[in-house]
C-alpha cells in the first residue's frame, strides 16, 4: 500500500510517497481502508523538526491522527465493529489502567499519547477506538472531527460556556478556532474572533462569529476586544503573548483554557490580575471518545457541518502541508488516499 511518509524533517518538502505492507490486524486491532484523513498543526511540528517525539532516528515516518474510513478486516478479539462498517477514529491512547483512566476524564491518563499513521490507504488501530458513521455522515467531514473539534468541545466544557456568554477566540481561522465558533454558537453563545486576514474573517462570519477583529498585535486587540465586551471565557490555541491577553480581557471569575504553543511555548501574565480578579487558567489537551461520539451525532443530526478549506490526493500532502504552513486555509485540510 502507498503512505505519505515524512523522510526528512525540513517541512512540507520532506514528505515521499512510500510503499508498505498493507497491515494485518492483531486481536484486538482492525484495519481500516482510509478514505479520508484530516491534518493537523501537530503533524507539522513533527514535519518541521520541532517534536521531541520523532527525530531522525524514526525516519520514514507515517503521521496523520485524525482518519475515516471502511473496515477491511478485525483481529479474532474484536466484536465493536465488522467488516464494512463506516468509521472514524478516535486518536486517544490511554494506559486503562491509572488512577485518571478509571475516574476520567480519559485525557488526563498519566501514559497518555497519540495514534499516528493515517496518512497511507490503509491503517492498523484499535478496534476499540473506532466510532461507527451513520450514513449521512461523510467521510470527510468525519476526518475533520477528532483532533480540532473534540480539542473546542472540550474546551468549552471545561470554560463552563452557555448561553449568552461571549467567549473571545483569537486566531480563529485555524482548525480549533473555526471548531470553537461553529461548537459555541451551538451552545449559545456569542464569540469575537480575531485573523490576520480580513477575507477569512468574513467566511467566519458566515458561519455565526458574532465580532470579527482584524489584527494580531495583542496591545492592538486588546483595545478592540474591550470595545467590544468583557469575555466571559477565552479559548487560547496559540499560547505565547495571547495568553496574557486572553487574562486581560476576561471578567471577573472568567476562564481561559489553553490547548497550544503556536504562537510561543512560555508567557508572561498579570499574577495580581490572576487572583484579585478570581480567573482562572485551564490546561486542556484534545477530549475523550465520548466527545467524539457526541460530536459525530451533531454532524449526523445537521446541527454541525465540519469547515473543509480543501482536499488533496494521497501525493499531494507535501502541498496541503504547504498551505498549512503558509496559513492559506480556514479550517480544515483532508487528504483522500
Amino acid at each position: 500500500m502507498r503512505a505519505a511518509a515524512f523522510t526528512d524533517l525540513i517541512g512540507p518538502d520532506g514528505v515521499s510517497l512510500i510503499e508498505q505492507p498493507t497491515p494485518e490486524p492483531g486481536p484486538t486491532e482492525a484495519v481500516v481502508d482510509v478514505e479520508a484523513a484530516s491534518i493537523n498543526r501537530h503533524d507539522l511540528w513533527i514535519l518541521e523538526g520541532d517534536s521531541a517525539m520523532v527525530t531522525a532516528d524514526n525516519l520514514p515516518f507515517v503521521s496523520g491522527l485524525d482518519l475515516a474510513g471502511e473496515v477491511r478486516a478485525v483481529g479474532d478479539d474484536v466484536t465493536s465493529v465488522t467488516p464494512g462498517d463506516r468509521v472514524v477514529l478516535c486518536p486517544n491512547e490511554t494506559c486503562g489502567v491509572c488512577r485518571f483512566c478509571r475516574e476520567g476524564p480519559e485525557n488526563l491518563c498519566e501514559s497518555y499519547s497519540l495514534y499516528h499513521g493515517g496518512l497511507a490507504e490503509a491503517a492498523c488501530v484499535e478496534a476499540a477506538r473506532l466510532v461507527t458513521l451513520p450514513d449521512s455522515v461523510e467521510m470527510t467531514q468525519a476526518a475533520a472531527l477528532p483532533t480540532a473539534y473534540m480539542t473546542a468541545y472540550q474546551m468549552l466544557r471545561r470554560a463552563r460556556v452557555g448561553p449568552t456568554d461571549l467567549v473571545f477566540i483569537p486566531g480563529a481561522t485555524g482548525g480549533v478556532g473555526v471548531a470553537g465558533v461553529q461548537l459555541a454558537s451551538i451552545f449559545g453563545a456569542r464569540t469575537i474572533g480575531t485573523s490576520s486576514s480580513r477575507d477569512k474573517l468574513d467566511q467566519l462570519e458566515g458561519i455565526g462569529l458574532a465580532h470579527a477583529i482584524q489584527g494580531t498585535d495583542p496591545d492592538d486587540l486588546r483595545e478592540s476586544v474591550q470595545a467590544i465586551g468583557t469575555p466571559d471565557a477565552v479559548l487560547n490555541h496559540l499560547g505565547g503573548a495571547y495568553t496574557g491577553l486572553g487574562l486581560d480581557v476576561l471578567r471577573r471569575g472568567g476562564r481561559m483554557v489553553v490547548c497550544g504553543r503556536t504562537a510561543g511555548q512560555f508567557s508572561d501574565i498579570d499574577i495580581a490580575d490572576l487572583f484579585l480578579g478570581h480567573k482562572r487558567v485551564i490546561g486542556s489537551t484534545m477530549g475523550t471518545q465520548t466527545d467524539l461520539e457526541t460530536l459525530v451525532e451533531l454532524v449526523a443530526e445537521g446541527a454541525l457541518t465540519p469547515i473543509i478549506d480543501d482536499t488533496y490526493l494521497l501525493e499531494q500532502t507535501g502541498d496541503a502541508f504547504a498551505a498549512m504552513q503558509n496559513r492559506e486555509s480556514v479550517g480544515k485540510l483532508v487528504i483522500t488516499p
